[in-house]
């Protein structure tokens, strides 16, 4: 199974319920890096997907965008080929 990497700040809804869609698809370590704890992050986050929102994820080297788009591509059955490469 591919890493994930999800940019998270804290009490963030959409971050959570990308957390439950990915456990859903049987990944159980999650990179989180937290934007609200470090701005290098934030800026870091934004140079690499050119959004300010949280979450952001990361499968490999693939930017799957934020919740909407994981839930999306959960829902087209194209997450579980995304994370087994």
């Amino acid at each position: 199974m591919k890493p994930v990497t999800m940019y998270t700040s804290a009490y963030c809804p959409y971050c959570i319920r990308a957390k439950q869609v990915l456990a859903q698809n049987g990944v159980t370590d999650i990179e989180e890096v937290r934007i609200d704890l470090d701005p290098q992050a934030r800026d870091t986050m934004m140079s690499l997907t050119g959004r300010r929102t949280v979450p952001q994820i990361f499968i490999g080297d693939v930017h799957v965008g934020g919740c909407d788009d994981l839930v999306a591509l959960h829902s087209a059955g194209k997450l579980d080929v995304l994370l087994a490469g």
